[in-house]
């Protein structure tokens, strides 16, 4: 099921280092996508300060998403209190250390340059930070507000089923009448058939044998086209689907097995179809049940 939640936390003040006397800036932005997708699959993309937290939101995740494409995205926003970030002397005693050794064996090489010193000052951080308990909380409010877009959405597409689930219903009711008339219809045709037979070659056969005959080949074919057997599979069916829904919660692997029972008996109805009538509700009906399992990969 589709669903995007986008949070970022209060900006907090640390320091670069501990000798440095400028303060920074951090937020973290963490965002959550899901997409359409029968199965779970989690990918998540993490700062490599942060990789820590993987294994704890991929818990948290697992257990409330069941399926679906999920994306979490992870970013930190670093900005300076101050327009440049002053290098410590500590520091710039070991830049200019450092420096005077290289150019001791390489005498070609270049001065570091002010840009450089500032860059350095600014990367130069003391012990890592642990961002698992405000990752952690973020995450629980992305994933509270992705719950709720989803929820949203299910609600959304149930009314979309539904009015599906009406359509079938319509169909069937539709192709119930059609097939003993087809029968009656055939069974006139056989006879008559019969009868003209029975006009070429008088006196071959008794004409109550040849009715009989015509009867009985009128019963085979009415036992090939009778949709009966699958018209109530597929109300049984019909209903349970409605039922589902009506209850909510992680139904959609269910409804996955009953929209391909659907799709098997709207299959053996259009094999079975002896009119052009019948064949268009069977089209129809295939049409419909295609768009339910499209819509019901979405639901959880």
């Amino acid at each position: 099921m589709t669903g995007y939640a986008a949070v970022q936390s209060r900006p907090a003040e640390t320091a670069l280092a501990p000798e440095s006397r400028t303060l920074v800036t951090s937020a973290i932005g963490l965002e959550i996508r899901s997409v359409n997708s029968r199965f779970l699959d989690l990918t998540l993309r993490l700062p490599d300060d942060m990789r820590q937290c993987e294994p704890a939101l991929r818990d948290l995740l697992g257990t409330q998403l069941k399926r679906g494409k999920v994306e979490l995205r992870l970013s930190v926003d670093t900005g300076s209190a101050g327009p440049v970030q002053e290098p410590s002397a500590r520091l710039l005693q070991r830049l200019a250390s450092v420096q005077d050794n290289v150019q001791a064996w390489l005498p070609d090489a270049q001065a570091l340059r002010v840009s450089d010193v500032i860059r350095l000052a600014a990367s130069e951080q003391g012990a890592p930070r642990d961002w698992s308990a405000e990752v952690l909380e973020l995450a629980k409010k992305a994933l509270k507000e992705l719950l709720a877009a989803r929820q949203r959405e299910g609600a959304r597409l149930a009314t979309t089923l539904v009015a599906r689930l009406h359509d079938i219903r319509t169909l069937a009711l539709q192709a119930a009448p059609l097939v003993p008339q087809l029968v009656a219809q055939q069974r006139q045709r056989f006879l008559e058939r019969w009868n003209e037979a029975l006009a070429l070659t008088p006196g071959a056969v008794l004409a109550e044998a040849a009715q009989d005959r015509a009867l009985a080949e009128a019963t085979a074919f009415a036992i090939r086209i009778d949709v009966a057997e699958e018209l109530t599979r597929l109300e049984s069916h019909l209903d349970e689907i409605e039922r589902l829904i009506g209850k909510g919660g992680e139904v959609g692997k269910r409804l996955d097995f009953l929209i391909q029972e659907l799709q098997r008996e709207a299959n053996t109805m259009g094999s079975k179809s002896a009119a052009l009538p019948l064949t268009h509700i069977a089209v129809d009906m295939k049409v419909l049940i295609e768009q339910m399992r499209e819509q019901v990969q979405n639901i959880e």
